[in-house]
This record gives C-alpha cells, sequence and structure tokens, in this order.
C-alpha cells in the first residue's frame, strides 16, 4: 500500500518547492470523510485517492492536480459539499474536483447518448482545465489495477468502455505508459484465454530475446563511442496486446512476429538522431519502406522519434527508435511533460493549445446536436492512422488513413471543398476516390460551379469534411423543399381563389405557421414540400369550416399519396399511421427485426423503406423524409438476420452451434466460416428469426455452449 510520505518524495523530486502542506492536509481530510468506507476487495476506501495521488505524482503534476487525486471522491461519495473544498484547499483545487465529479455523472435514455453525452462533459471539462482529464485517467487506472474484484460482467463492461474510450485518450494525450497499461488489463479481462496464451509464449522467449537485445546494445554503444556520440541504448519488450494488434492486422502466428522488441537510442539531440540513423543503416540493412521521421513531422500528441527497421545480426527484423532525451520525456508523458505550471498562475495555455485535436473535438461538440453524429466525431478522431500530406507551398497538414483530396479540400476552406473536381498529387491528376499517402504534395482542382455529392460522404474520413458535406446537403435539400412547399401551397390556393402573397402581407401566412409550430414562414413551406403537411391543412385554417364542406376536392398529403399508391400491394408486418397493407422494404444495412425501434424513409417511387432507429444510413438520411412506423403485431413474418459467433476452434463445435440455432426453431439460411492463426473459430450464420425475442433466445442458446467466446448481431 502506497503511503503519504511516498507521495511527498515523489512531489520533491521535480518539484523545487511543492506546497507539501496542502496535501498532508487534503490526506487528513480525505481519510476522514471516507472513514469506515472500504472497496469490494475489502480495503479501506482510502487506498484508491492514494493510489491516485500518486499515479498523478508519477506524471509529474501539480501539487493542485495531485491533491484532487487524493480529494476527487469526497463531494460524489461523501457528505462533503464543492463550497467546504474551496474554504479548506482553495478555488482552484474545488474547481478540478468539481470536474472530475461531473463526468459521468448524469444518466440518460439510451447508452448510446450516454456515451455521446459523457464524451461532451469530459471535453467540456477539458476546455475548462485539461488537469481534470488526468485525474480521471488515473482513477481509471487505479480502477483496473483492482478490477479482479467486480464481478465478471461488469470486469467485461469496465474493461470495453477502457479500451474504447480511456486507452485511446491516453495516446492522443500522449502518455504511453498509462494508454499500454490500460491496453494490456482490459485485454486480460476481454479475451483472457488468448491474452494468457499469448503472455506464456512471450515469456517462453523472453531469455532469447534478452541476449539478442544484449548483443545489439554492445554493439550500438561501441560505435557511438567511436563516433564521439554521448548515448543511451536500451531495449523494451512491446506490450502484450500491441503484439495482439499485430498478429491479428496482419493474420499471423506469434512466431512470426519478429520485431518483438524495439532498441531505443537516446541522444542530447535532433543532429545526433540523424548521425545514429545513419550509423545504424551503414551497421545493419534497412528494410525499405520501413522508415517514418516523427521528428520532422511529430504526431498529433506531439510524438517525435526516428523509426527504422533493419536486419539485425541474426537475420531477424529488429525495429529501432532514435530520439532526443526531451522527445523520450515527452512520448511518455504527454501533455504532462509540458506542464509549465506557476504557483498562483495555473498552467499554460500555449501548451494546452498545441492539442489542435482536442480544439477542434470542443469545436464540432458544440456544432452537432445529434450524439451519434458526435460519436462517429469522436472515434475518428480518437483512433486516427495518420498519414501526412504537403501543401504546395509546403506546409504539413495530417488526415486519418484513408483521406482522400476531398478531407485535403476541406481542411484548407470549406469553399474550396465545396468546388473540389479533383486534385494533383505529387503533379499528376488523380480522382477524388485516391487515397492520400505521406509525403504527397497536394493541389486542389476546382470549378466554380461544381457542388458536392451526397456519394462524397462515402470517400472522406475527416470529421470537419463530414460535417460540412452534411451541413451543405441538408441546407440545399431544404432550399428545394421550400420552392416545391410554395409551388404547391400557390396552386391549391388559387382553387379557393386564396392569393399566397397578399396572405402573407397580411400576416395570415406567419399566424398558420405559429399554430402549426413553426417560427417562420419558410419552415411551413418546407414542411409542405417534404410532405409532412398537406395545403389542405393550411387552407383549413384560412377559410371556414362552411366552405371547406362545399369543395369536394381533397389534396392528400404527399406521405397519404404514397400510402394510397401503395396499399393493397402487398403484405407487411409494418404500419404507417395505422394502415397496413403498405409495400415496404427492409434495409439491409441494419435489417430490423420486430422489437427494433424502427423508422420509415421515404423513398420516391421505391416505398417505404424501413431502417433500424440507430441506423447510420438513415441517420444520413433527410430527416424531414423520415416517418412514424410500428411494426404490426398481428403479423408474425420470418426476417434474415446475420449473427457472428467467435468461439474456441475445437472439434464438435460447429456441429453444436448449428444444433443450438435450430433448437430454437430458427432456420440457418446460410453459414460462413473461417479458423484464425490464434485457433479460434470465427463463423457467420444468417438465420430467419421472427422477433427480436427470437434472436435473443437463439444468441443465448449459442453462448450457454462452452467454448464459445462471443455472439453477436451483425447489421449488415
Amino acid at each position: 500500500m502506497i503511503r503519504l510520505n511516498d507521495i511527498l518524495d515523489k512531489l520533491t523530486t521535480y518539484n523545487p518547492a511543492p506546497d507539501l502542506e496542502l496535501v498532508r492536509k487534503a490526506y487528513v481530510f480525505c481519510a476522514k470523510v471516507h472513514q469506515g468506507q472500504t472497496r469490494l476487495s475489502g480495503e479501506p476506501y482510502l487506498v484508491h485517492p492514494m493510489e491516485v495521488a500518486a499515479i498523478l505524482a508519477d506524471l509529474k503534476l501539480d501539487v493542485a492536480t495531485v491533491t484532487t487525486g487524493l480529494l476527487h471522491d469526497t463531494v460524489e461519495d461523501t457528505l462533503t459539499t464543492l463550497e467546504e473544498l474551496e474554504e479548506v484547499f482553495g478555488a482552484e483545487v474545488a474547481r478540478l474536483v468539481d470536474g472530475v465529479t461531473k463526468i459521468g455523472k448524469i444518466h440518460f435514455k439510451t447508452k448510446e447518448e450516454s456515451q455521446a453525452e459523457n464524451f461532451r462533459k469530459m471535453l467540456l471539462a477539458m476546455s475548462n482545465d485539461i488537469r481534470v482529464i488526468l485525474v480521471k485517467l488515473a482513477d481509471r487506472l487505479h480502477n483496473m489495477r483492482t478490477l479482479q474484484y467486480q464481478p465478471e460482467p461488469k470486469q467485461r463492461s469496465i474493461a470495453k468502455e477502457t479500451l474504447d474510450i480511456y486507452a485511446p485518450i491516453a495516446n492522443r494525450l500522449g502518455i504511453s505508459w498509462v494508454k499500454s497499461e490500460l491496453e494490456d488489463i482490459s485485454f486480460r479481462y476481454l479475451d483472457s484465454q488468448v491474452y494468457y496464451d499469448l503472455a506464456s509464449k512471450v515469456a517462453k522467449k523472453k531469455k532469447e530475446r534478452e541476449a539478442d537485445v544484449e548483443e545489439v546494445r554492445e554493439i550500438l554503444a561501441q560505435k557511438l563511442v567511436e563516433h564521439n556520440i554521448k548515448g543511451e541504448v536500451s531495449g523494451r519488450s512491446k506490450h502484450l496486446y500491441s503484439i495482439y494488434r499485430k498478429m491479428q492486422s496482419r493474420n499471423v502466428d506469434i512466431d512470426q512476429i519478429y520485431d518483438l522488441i524495439a532498441i531505443r537510442v537516446l541522444v542530447e539531440d535532433i543532429r545526433e538522431c540523424y548521425e545514429v540513423l545513419g550509423i545504424i543503416h551503414s551497421t545493419w540493412k534497412p528494410i525499405p519502406g520501413r522508415f517514418k521521421d516523427y521528428i520532422a513531422m511529430p504526431k498529433g500528441n506531439m510524438y517525435q522519434s526516428l523509426h527504422t527497421t533493419v536486419i539485425g545480426p541474426k537475420g531477424e527484423r529488429m525495429e529501432v527508435q532514435i530520439r532526443t532525451l526531451e522527445m523520450h520525456r515527452v512520448a511518455e508523458a504527454g501533455i504532462a511533460a509540458h506542464w509549465k505550471y506557476k504557483e498562483g498562475k495555473g498552467y499554460d495555455e500555449k501548451e494546452v493549445k498545441r492539442f489542435a485535436w482536442l480544439r477542434q473535438l470542443l469545436e464540432w461538440q458544440q456544432e452537432l446536436q445529434d450524439s451519434r453524429e458526435f460519436m462517429d466525431t469522436v472515434k475518428v478522431e480518437l483512433f486516427p492512422e495518420e498519414v501526412y500530406v504537403f501543401t504546395p507551398k509546403g506546409d504539413v497538414k495530417a488526415f486519418p488513413k484513408g483521406s482522400t483530396p476531398i478531407d485535403f479540400a476541406y481542411s484548407v476552406h470549406t469553399d474550396i471543398g465545396h468546388r473540389c473536381v479533383g486534385a494533383k498529387v505529387n503533379g499528376k491528376l488523380v480522382p477524388l476516390k485516391y487515397e492520400l499517402k505521406t509525403g504527397d504534395i497536394i493541389e486542389v482542382v476546382t470549378s466554380p460551379h461544381h457542388t458536392p455529392s451526397k456519394d462524397w460522404l462515402k470517400l472522406v474520413k475527416s470529421s470537419r469534411a463530414r460535417n460540412k458535406i452534411r451541413a451543405w446537403i441538408k441546407t440545399e435539400e431544404r432550399k428545394r423543399s421550400i420552392s416545391l412547399g410554395r409551388e404547391i401551397v400557390e396552386k391549391d390556393f388559387r382553387r379557393y381563389s386564396l392569393n399566397l402573397g397578399k396572405l402573407q402581407k397580411s400576416g395570415e401566412i406567419k399566424r398558420v405557421a405559429a399554430e402549426f409550430g413553426f417560427v417562420a414562414e419558410d419552415d411551413l413551406m418546407a414542411s409542405v414540400g417534404y410532405g409532412k403537411l398537406s395545403s389542405n391543412q393550411l387552407i383549413g385554417k384560412l377559410i371556414p369550416e362552411e366552405r371547406l364542406a362545399e369543395h369536394q376536392e381533397r389534396k392528400e398529403t404527399r406521405v397519404g399519396k404514397v400510402i394510397e399508391k401503395l396499399r393493397g400491394k402487398s403484405s407487411s408486418a409494418i404500419q404507417i399511421n395505422g394502415v397496413d397493407d403498405v409495400m415496404v422494404r427492409f434495409g439491409k444495412c441494419c435489417n430490423p427485426l420486430p422489437g427494433d425501434d424502427v423508422v420509415g424513409f421515404i423513398t420516391r417511387g421505391r416505398g417505404v423503406t424501413i431502417h433500424t432507429a440507430d441506423c447510420p444510413l438513415a441517420m444520413e438520411s433527410d430527416p424531414e423524409r423520415r416517418i412514424e412506423v410500428t411494426w404490426n403485431k398481428d403479423k408474425k413474418t420470418a426476417l434474415p438476420v446475420k449473427i457472428r459467433v467467435a468461439c474456441h476452434d475445437e472439434k464438435g463445435m460447429l456441429a453444436n452451434i448449428t444444433t443450438a440455432i435450430t433448437n430454437c426453431e430458427a432456420n440457418i439460411v446460410s453459414a460462413s466460416i473461417q479458423s484464425t492463426v490464434d485457433k479460434r473459430g470465427l463463423n457467420t450464420f444468417e438465420v430467419d428469426v421472427t422477433d427480436l425475442e427470437h434472436l435473443n433466445k437463439v444468441i443465448n442458446s449459442i453462448m450457454k455452449l462452452r467454448g464459445v467466446i462471443r455472439v453477436e448481431r451483425l447489421r449488415s
């Protein structure tokens, strides 16, 4: 167990004049308010805040942050108030504790919405003071270290959230050791059999690798002496999750992963980095295409190093990293290494602003109201495999892997993006679907009359480009709907001798718009254009009922027209506004089932397409053409759905799975069977089920089988 003196000793190693009395006071306060509380392990609750404070001291953070680590749970888990903290410890500590307390405190309707809103809270907290997220990361790290005391379902959900959310944030903040530890612990709980199998294989090769590293270290150290370069050479084993990801991406076994060890050379300045690179390449043969210069083009989290892979003394691949001592400090501690904290002055804003990705996320979280759109944005920004390209003037721009010239065009200016028709890469014309590669020089080709296309959404990777294209499409569709709505209204008004222009001048249309809940007249016209309102509904607000009764002709709404045309053409499990027997299609992108929340989308000439409410394709569609639909509970229809079963590759496993499915009275339409190098089976089945309850019965039946790791429903 960590002691108070251990934390104080850590503080004094990097802070010449720390306010140790504040930390001591926080320790006494924390011990008092948490007295009698215990963790699931049976330990006193005080152990947790102490460990969090120690992690923050390891990150070499200021006294206020370490103090916050001790107090971070006091407001949430005890009767302590923020006012009390401010009075005892000052406004700064109280503000940090408040920020940590607020993250994840609100409960939301859906899991996805909760995840999105928690991200918003996190980002807003970071925008005020990024130390809040550093405390949250330390809190999560210690909770992961003690995850064994949680029940198994909670272990998996916490591990999944950590791998999806917290490890990428640690990576983007540049704190590599925290990221690696979070990944390895998550991996252990999410797939323990694979984890321990891999750990065992890595351990067997440990002595052999250590001998190889020592040989390389001695050769390199001698070479540095010969060239009068002061440097430090060391070897490090790659952490298990990174090895596992490499095995998965290359589809190979561990015996075929040769660069399990990375050699690291630390020197005093940048000039010596390139000198050492030359020495290494003259000593061992470099592998083409495996050199990366992150010194000239740093990563988004400020990481700088030279990376190269060479054929080592025994003919095996060997990865080498070369960096200065300062670069190493940043690589290990990330933003914490750039902490320019001064007593009474807070943190250095300039250092925090170096995180351009964080600024962008903060801007987008204000722009994007839709939770799902926001989550798409977050995932793109948290999981980037970046490529670095040049503008014609030589400026460097970073993009997610797979980005196209359209992404580049929108990064220059929104109007450039809208008018982009092509690009020149390294002086040669390329199509818009061309994927950018590191080192490309990009020049955008524009046309003044060109406009974005919906298809562009399938090509772009950056959040900025996607958001700008979506905004343009929504604006243009609205313009067309307003124009169409105005035409429909003018035409139908003439049948009743009504003049739209005069009614607008008199304020009558504005009154009608307000009665329908619209702020502006254009909103009313757009609703008519989309088919959500009919001109008859407007007329009903403008002329007496007697006059309407005399008039026989009734103008149906556009949605009503679609329904009338399609009525009787097919029998369906879907009802629209209480009308069944409507021709519908089910979206193959999401394969909705009775029991799923669904939404209808009017497709001109093709009826109504049914999507699940959370289908990304439905979310990208024109919201004005969505209609409410419900399942017809009286009609049972077998619908296809795909499920993926991950299992251990054992004899008889496939037979057991198919038996489990057929025992649930579900018909197997097709099956795809695949074995992986780590002796796992990945099986995809298309089965006919009647509803969501039937599907869950099938899934639960499969999950009960010994050797099954995971069963998931595939949306496409």
